[in-house]
């Protein structure tokens, strides 16, 4: 059987042994859309729980319109302009238009990076920013959440006379699902913040994965930040396999949210009968396999339909690397994951991207995990808890001859884009 992995941005052919293949999971069928920015101009028109947005902007003298960083495929150079327009014809004047793009505590986006995440136009036509969460200065504190999070948000949204959040809604290994409320925390809070949200109380919750919203801590909790916030309205989309725009909700932050979620659980739920011995599994290809901190992800992506003891084989570029030179440091402080558990659940060690590795230890506790990549060398990869393989088909190979030539293999070509789970 041959298979292609989203790996970078041209994709990664491989071959893998009929017999042994259980199913290759992927997104359900579904047209997209013949005229992506008339459904986006009809979604600002007749929203979901807001009155159009033309209407809310009107008598507004600035606005905030926010957007994912580099790591999300959103298609905002299709997505911006009719918000844009619908601003400015609302009154609302170019100048006083700010786009700041939500990083989180990732790296800002600049230059050619930025026109191909929003289109050369836009980056010429308006004002845009990045979120700087390491700077507290730039934030307004407003008080805590329910569960005790400091809420420090980018003064520039708060300040705003109309906000309003774009984004994209898939399959998130923490919060469920990204969109929504998830562009304001974490995309434009404090570092204060995210440590507190993303802490152990949070992430060790058994609903703080893949696909669940109910009773989901992680949820609950940035939802609550986020409307203690403000926003306005929001615009999201579903995209398909080829980043094909699928669907347009816009309107109020939850309402619309919801709404965009129930299509994309229709979309991109598939199912093995029971769990598998191997996954092969991707991070989505570029953007989001550019570091080994986002590719995470990708193996989260396959615990649920992984045997306890299975393996996971993951395909990432990672063209940039590790990841920041906080969530390196991670690596050269703690010998063991074990240790490093120990440490974030009974002691105040703290170090920032340490989710990441939080989220990595919860894969490495039920499965071994080998990774193929061209951007970092086999022995980087042995230091970061994984082991490396030189292609996935030598991966494979090596599993049969641990768990027999019967072993059952699953196939994620798009990994934490699709939603795996056992039926």
């Amino acid at each position: 059987m041959r298979v292609r992995l989203e790996y970078g941005r041209s994709g990664l052919d491989v071959e893998l042994p009929d017999r042994n293949v259980v199913k290759c999971l992927g997104y359900q069928t579904q047209e997209p859309l013949a005229d992506p920015a008339a459904a986006i101009r009809d979604a600002l028109a007749h929203p979901i729980g807001t009155p159009p947005l033309a209407e809310l902007a009107r008598g507004r003298t600035s606005a905030c319109v926010v957007v994912s960083d580099v790591t999300r495929p959103v298609p905002n150079a299709v997505l911006l302009p009719p918000i844009l327009d619908t601003l400015q014809s609302s009154g609302i004047p170019r100048e006083r238009i700010l786009i700041l793009v939500a990083t989180g505590l990732h790296r800002p986006n600049l230059g050619d990076e930025l026109a191909e995440m929003v289109g050369r136009e836009i980056v010429d036509g308006y004002r845009i920013e990045n979120h700087h969460g390491q700077n507290r200065d730039e934030h307004a504190h407003l008080g805590e959440s329910p569960r005790g999070v400091p809420i420090w948000i980018d003064r520039r949204y708060v300040d705003a006379e109309l906000k309003i959040t774009t984004g994209l809604i898939e399959p998130h290994f923490m919060a469920g699902f990204s969109g929504g409320r998830k562009l304001v925390c974490p995309g434009l809070a404090a570092l204060e913040t995210i440590r507190a949200w993303h802490s152990p109380k949070f992430l060790e919750h058994p609903n703080a994965r893949n696909g669940v919203l109910e009773d989901n801590p992680v949820h609950e909790e940035n939802t609550w930040i986020a409307r203690r916030t403000g926003c306005d309205f929001i615009v999201n989309t579903v995209i398909d396999e080829r980043r094909q725009i699928l669907s347009v909700v816009a309107g109020d932050m939850e309402a619309a949210f919801l709404e965009g979620v129930r299509f994309v659980r229709k979309l991109v739920r598939d199912t093995v009968p029971e769990p598998v011995d191997v996954v092969v599994t991707s991070s989505a290809g570029y953007p989001l396999d550019t570091t080994y901190y986002q590719s995470v992800k990708g193996m989260v992506a396959a615990l649920e339909i992984v045997k306890p003891g299975g393996t996971i084989i993951l395909a990432a570029s990672m063209s940039e690397g590790i990841g920041s030179a906080a969530f390196q440091r991670l690596f050269d402080e703690n010998a063991t994951l074990d240790g490093f558990m120990d440490r974030i659940l009974h002691t105040d060690y703290f170090v920032m991207d340490q989710w990441q590795l939080e989220e990595l230890a919860k894969v490495r506790r039920k499965a071994k995990v080998k990774v193929v990549t061209d951007g970092l060398p086999p022995e980087t990869l042995t230091r970061l808890f994984v082991e490396s393989a030189p292609s996935v088909e030598a991966a494979v190979a090596d599993s049969l001859a641990e768990y027999g030539r019967d072993a059952t293999i699953a196939v994620i070509p798009k990994g934490p884009y699709v939603l795996a789970e056992v039926a």
